[in-house]
């Protein structure tokens, strides 16, 4: 599956930009999409998050703005602008947001 264009190519763009965050909600937006993965920019209110699930792929949060709970295997961290954390495959993990923030997911599919 050949990957599937979201952005414009060759600009220099502003992450912020690129998703309105939504008053007590969540919003999200996929960058890139191909066979091995995808790159979804997400916006958090505060008091906002993903349930805890799992899902077949690893993953990695990439903190841009404000400030993240991460849960995997029930271990809550703190993640800060700057930081990842891997979400391994089939293992349970969640993401809160205490305030506004916003974070790149990375998710690695076997190709």
């Amino acid at each position: 599956m050949a990957a599937e264009p979201r952005l414009p190519a060759g600009e220099v763009l502003a992450l912020h930009t690129l998703i309105t965050p939504t008053a007590q909600g969540i919003a999200s937006r996929i960058l890139a999409k191909a066979s091995g993965g995808n790159l979804t920019l997400f916006a958090f209110d505060a008091g906002q998050g993903l349930t805890e699930h799992t899902s077949p792929f690893d993953a990695l949060v990439l903190v841009l703005e404000g400030a993240l709970t991460v849960t995997v295997a029930g271990q809550p961290m703190e993640a800060t602008p700057g930081t990842v954390v891997r979400l391994p495959a089939n293992v349970p993990h969640g993401v809160d947001a205490s305030v506004p923030a916003r974070m790149l997911l990375v998710m690695l599919k076997d190709a």
